[in-house]
């Protein structure tokens, strides 16, 4: 298996104008990303309503609020998944975290609420990647670090309510010396790819250490199920990946290498940022607590974090307000309640009351606060439920049927 050109992913790190999406870098303007320019730079296909259609006539549920609103905008061959639904053919969906950090923060958890929901939803297996490795190449931490952050983001992944029977949950320091398969595949597609294709793809340079320059094929190589023996055997079958629009690059290297192995392209479904407290500029960040609502935060610094940071689309007086209404496309509480409140009714309300000047940014505010309250108080419950034979249970490499 010789290098081949991937010339549907060179020059994919995506600057488009003034805004950046990279695996590791995001930015753009005060206006936030542009996701039809993505759509058309990243060459993926924009979420239609005769999918989504599908979706429900195939499944018979009614798509999830991510879906209906636009969070989950884009995919690759998510028809496809589809039709092998109909079918009664087997597929598993795959999604990961880099553990940076103790606990996640609300951004990070919209991928994991989602693929829950698409585990429930499908009846189908799922492997979480922990890529403790990439994290110990990109960050200033030591091996030992990266380790236990990834323990501990673990009971967060947990906390979400995966199906232990169905769902495994790995560390890349951990799982891949004890498996020879997920290797072999790791090196098969190192093969395929060569230096001057993954500095286009990535963006690395003469400075790059050589372990940043090979990790991309470990985060390819769960899309394949014969990185899995305990799970699927020797089994071919297809992957479906929700993710971040900004780990797309890693996918689209995988679809054009796929072939070459003879094993299933991945599908994907992409979502938005959620944007940081200040506004629409960046995501969030792990390195800076106030950008972020976290899993570990208490009730009270919910409500000051939100009522500090949280940028406002309201006028400068109550009086201008209550004439010209606020700008929900650009307030934070709105947008993040656009994520975080599944009634359609009750979100197109706060909508109409907040244009409209009936209601002010801190009553905004406090709709937002207090929904958050809740999803973070239930997720620290749950979170305090797991014990360390549960994490033994879904990190385990014993034989389980799951298909």
């Amino acid at each position: 298996m010789t290098s081949q050109p991937l010339e549907n992913v060179m020059a994919t790190s995506c600057t488009v104008e003034e805004q950046v999406v990279t695996p590791w870098d995001v930015q753009a303007d005060e206006n936030g990303i542009d996701y039809d320019k993505l759509i058309k730079k990243f060459g993926s296909q924009k979420m239609t309503r005769d999918l989504l259609d599908r979706f429900k006539k195939v499944t018979g549920r009614e798509p999830h609020h991510f879906l209906r609103r636009g969070i989950v905008f884009s995919h690759r061959d998510f028809d496809q998944i589809l039709t092998l639904k109909e079918q009664g053919k087997p597929f598993y969906l795959y999604t990961g975290r880099g553990p940076s950090s103790d606990a996640l923060h609300v951004g990070h958890l919209v991928p994991f609420f989602f693929t829950k929901w698409l585990q429930d939803v499908f009846d189908v297996p799922l492997v979480i990647q922990l890529t403790d490795d990439e994290k110990f190449l990109w960050k200033d931490l030591t091996l030992e670090q990266c380790m236990k952050l990834a323990y501990e983001n673990t009971k967060d992944i947990i906390a979400v309510g995966f199906n232990p029977e169905k769902t495994f949950i790995f560390s890349d320091l951990n799982y891949i010396p004890s498996c020879k398969e997920f290797y072999h595949n790791v090196v098969r597609i190192q093969k395929c790819v060569n230096f001057n294709q993954a500095q286009k793809i990535f963006g690395f340079d003469e400075t790059s250490y050589i372990g940043k320059v090979s990790f991309p094929a470990i985060q390819a190589c769960p899309s394949f199920s014969t990185s899995f023996p305990h799970m699927f055997g020797e089994t071919k079958i297809p992957c479906l990946i929700p993710c971040a629009i900004d780990q797309d690059p890693y996918f689209r290297m995988t679809r054009d290498v796929a072939p070459r192995l003879h094993l299933p392209k991945p599908a994907l479904l992409h979502s938005t940022f959620i944007p940081a407290l200040q506004g629409a500029g960046t995501k969030m960040s792990a390195s800076d607590a106030n950008t972020a609502i976290y899993v570990s935060d208490t009730p009270n610094q919910i409500k000051k974090k939100i009522n500090k940071y949280a940028f406002s689309g309201g006028k400068t007086s109550v009086e201008e307000h209550r004439e010209q209404g606020g700008d929900t496309s650009v307030d934070v509480s709105y947008q993040y309640l656009r994520y975080f409140e599944p009634d359609d009714a009750r979100l197109a309300q706060i909508k109409k009351e907040y244009e409209c000047g009936e209601m002010l940014t801190g009553e905004l505010k406090k709709i937002l606060i207090e929904r958050l309250q809740g999803i973070i108080k239930e997720h620290q419950e749950q979170r305090a439920k797991v014990t360390n034979e549960m994490i033994q249970q879904f990190m385990s490499t014993e034989k389980r049927s799951v298909i």
